[in-house]
């Protein structure tokens, strides 16, 4: 929960079952307060964020959290369209990813991209780097409309 009392709405954007898991018992280990969305491909992704079929009744994420080896639309083809959005592009994007390659990295910031983590392959340093990612967006930065 941020200070002044907001659970957030974080879209995570994943298509592996154990990265999706996780991040859920990251959420629930730092008992926070905030709602976390899952989609599985950048499709379901954009299908989410336009509120489109299965997703019309979606809400607006606060944050969403990125990987960048998605199927159907790759996750960097999902950062440019958010970014590229009026209505979208004031969402601050996290790429979530297992990738150091500095090429993905300099792209993601390039196309606006908020923050970059590579993901840590061990548990616990899984679950700090959730957990940090949550305290950073949530207690630090205000959000629009938070």
């Amino acid at each position: 929960m941020s200070p002044v009392g907001h659970p957030i709405d974080v879209l995570l954007v994943e298509d592996d079952p154990g990265d999706i898991l996780m991040t859920q018992e990251a959420f629930e280990f730092n008992k926070v307060g905030n709602t976390l969305h899952v989609v599985r491909d950048g499709e379901q992704a954009l299908e989410f964020l336009y509120r489109r079929g299965e997703f019309a009744d979606a809400v607006r994420p606060d944050l969403i959290l990125l990987d960048l080896n998605l199927p159907k639309y790759d996750g960097r083809q999902v950062l440019e369209k958010i970014k590229s959005d009026p209505d979208l592009a004031d969402i601050p994007v996290v790429i979530l990813t297992t990738s150091a390659a500095e090429e993905d990295i300099v792209r993601s910031y390039k196309l606006h991209a908020n923050a970059y983590v590579t993901k840590p392959v061990d548990l616990d340093q899984f679950i700090t780097a959730v957990r940090q990612i949550d305290n950073f967006f949530v207690q630090v930065v205000r959000l629009p409309g938070h």
